[in-house]
């Protein structure tokens, strides 16, 4: 994540984790994916997206009626940015206390563990470890 760009909010990461879902976005396509459930304001959705514009998380056209919003920030970047914070703030910067934490806590099956050995192999050899697994 550049530096131009502010860490999201919680709220903020809702939405913008819609608009990498679906794309460009009116805040009422935004505010009826989130409030599926939830009593979410119409009007707390549009001054989340304005504060976020105003961030440079998002862009704003105003070239139709209602305004599109699109993400500026790329969803790979926003989750190294956090991941990095959180193996910092909760594994004191060590990536193997949190392998062990996650593979402690979850049953990884067979197919899980291959992929994971793969990955070692590739960061052993130098690659970049998402080289042939490109974000989904």
């Amino acid at each position: 994540m550049g530096k131009d760009h502010q860490k999201p909010t919680d709220a903020e990461l809702e939405i913008l984790q819609v608009l990498w879902q679906t794309g460009p976005c009116s805040v009422r396509q935004v505010h009826d994916t989130l409030a599926g459930g939830r009593d979410v304001g119409y009007t707390t959705t549009l001054k989340l997206m304005q504060i976020m514009a105003e961030k440079g998380l998002v862009r704003r056209n105003t070239d139709t009626r209602s305004h599109i919003y699109e993400a500026v920030v790329a969803e790979q970047d926003i989750q190294q940015h956090l991941l990095r914070r959180f193996v910092d703030t909760a594994f004191r910067g060590s990536a193997m206390n949190l392998v062990m934490q996650a593979l402690g806590q979850h049953n990884a099956g067979s197919e899980e563990l291959d992929e994971i050995k793969a990955l070692i192999q590739r960061i052993e050899q130098g690659g970049n470890a998402d080289s042939d697994n490109p974000p989904t």
